[in-house]
């Protein structure tokens, strides 16, 4: 029961993590687009910097926009600030039911650094708080009136981070924490500098004062690290399936190419927006980056050995060991014992698994089980079923009994099996 309402908790937060983030990302991209294609006129009222002309839904929309604001505020006005609030809280508690609860099993990979669960979860959050100053202390220094050069710092900046997440915790548990990191970044930039700033300008109208065009500006800047740091972090939301990036000796590589990437395609789309010629070169760096990405994958898989493999293996061994190997597990199955003294390579790393395949271990239980009560054929060919010869055998070779013919195990278990072999 615990564990249902768990994962029923942990299903209903990411689905309004997602929504919530749809919604953020659609109204981020719609008024980058928006701005980038304003047009000016020179019948456009006072103060206008541009409009834009539109259709949707069988309706025409005539959009405007004002260089700092309008000379009278209208009666109702449309805030966009709690998509990205509601995106944000509902991650972040996702991170400490998932990764700060189980830091053990999510952060924790001890052949990185041996820590305790409470140490893991303490460095992650105070990571996240020490960061995120140290990015607005750029923002706010003399770096911050130079787009190009406060980018090229913060992009080594992010890839530095992210190099001493994979020293600190698992591979998932990195990737998870810098996508928490640029996703507070985006998040706090619409907190702490973009609505305020606009608040301050809706209260020097009311009292008939003139709004400082430096609120608008730097409010046009936190906008703009949002737009292009958008394309990363949906990747990162999206890593924790594919272990094949994150589970690599190279994962903090992949991760600083995948920035990289992300970066160019919203240059692309930006200049495109705003009618300037079209960087066709963005795409063909996009795709030599994919390349890097998939060889970086294979040849630090193949350094690491059987990353990818771990994850059905370690669910296997929480099932069938005598001696549970995750806290969860209370007991091991009955009259199942498996040797698993020799499969080192699915021992060696557990980081690959995904949280489903952790959470729930009945999939290979109930495989176990229908194994068990099939008949297997004997040397003498007579048959016997799997639990009878489990109990006189302190020894089982992994799915496979010598003499019987292979069982029939399921395709992701055949797969796992032919990884950990090769690996050995």
């Amino acid at each position: 029961m615990e564990l249902v309402l768990t994962e029923s908790i942990g299903a209903i937060v990411r689905w309004l993590h997602v929504i919530a983030g749809i919604a953020w990302i659609g109204s981020s991209f719609y008024f980058i687009h928006l701005d980038l294609s304003l047009r000016p006129r020179p019948e456009l009222p006072s103060g206008v910097k541009g409009e834009a002309w539109q259709v949707h839904g069988g309706g025409f929309y005539h959009m405007m926009k004002y260089l700092v604001a309008p000379a009278q505020l209208p009666d109702h006005l449309t805030w966009f600030k709690w998509e990205a609030y509601t995106t944000w809280l509902s991650g972040f508690a996702l991170l400490v039911l998932v990764y700060y609860l189980g830091a053990d099993l999510f952060l924790i990979d001890k052949s990185v650094l041996d820590l305790t669960a409470t140490q893991a979860a303490l460095i992650a959050f105070l990571s996240l708080v020490v960061s995120w100053l140290a990015y607005e202390a750029l923002c706010r220094s003399p770096l911050g009136r130079h787009e190009v050069a406060l980018a090229v710092v913060g992009y080594v900046f992010l890839v530095a981070l992210t190099f001493a997440f994979t020293r600190v915790f698992s591979g998932r548990g990195a990737y998870t924490q810098i996508g928490a990191l640029v996703g507070t970044i985006m998040v706090a930039n619409v907190f702490v500098i973009i609505i305020p700033y606009q608040k301050k300008s809706v209260a020097a109208l009311l009292v008939g004062k003139e709004p400082d065009p430096f609120w608008g500006q730097i409010g046009k800047q936190r906008s703009v690290h949002n737009n292009y740091l958008t394309l990363p972090v949906v990747f990162l939301m999206l890593s924790n399936h594919y272990p094949l990036f994150f589970a690599t000796r190279y994962n903090w590589l992949i991760f600083a190419i995948v920035l990289l990437i992300g970066f160019l395609i919203r240059h692309f789309y930006n200049l495109r927006h705003a009618g300037l010629p079209n960087p066709w070169w963005t795409w063909a760096a996009a795709a030599i980056g994919m390349a890097a990405i998939a060889f970086l994958s294979w040849a630090g898989t193949r350094s690491a050995g059987a990353a990818v493999s771990s994850g059905a293996g370690r669910s296997l061994m929480t099932a069938t060991t005598s001696v549970p190997t995750w806290r969860p597990s209370r007991s091991a199955e009955p009259r199942v014992i498996i040797d698993t003294s020799s499969w080192s390579p699915i021992r060696s790393r557990t980081s690959a698994m995904t949280p489903s395949i952790v959470s729930e271990t009945t999939r290979p239980r109930s495989w176990l089980r229908a194994l068990m009560s099939r008949p297997a054929a004997t040397a003498a060919g007579r048959p016997r079923s799997w639990s009878r010869s489990c109990r006189s055998n302190s020894h089982l070779r992994p799915f496979r009994r010598p003499g019987s013919r292979p069982a029939r195990a399921s395709a992701w278990m055949r797969l796992t099996l032919r990884w950990s072999r090769s690996a050995a």
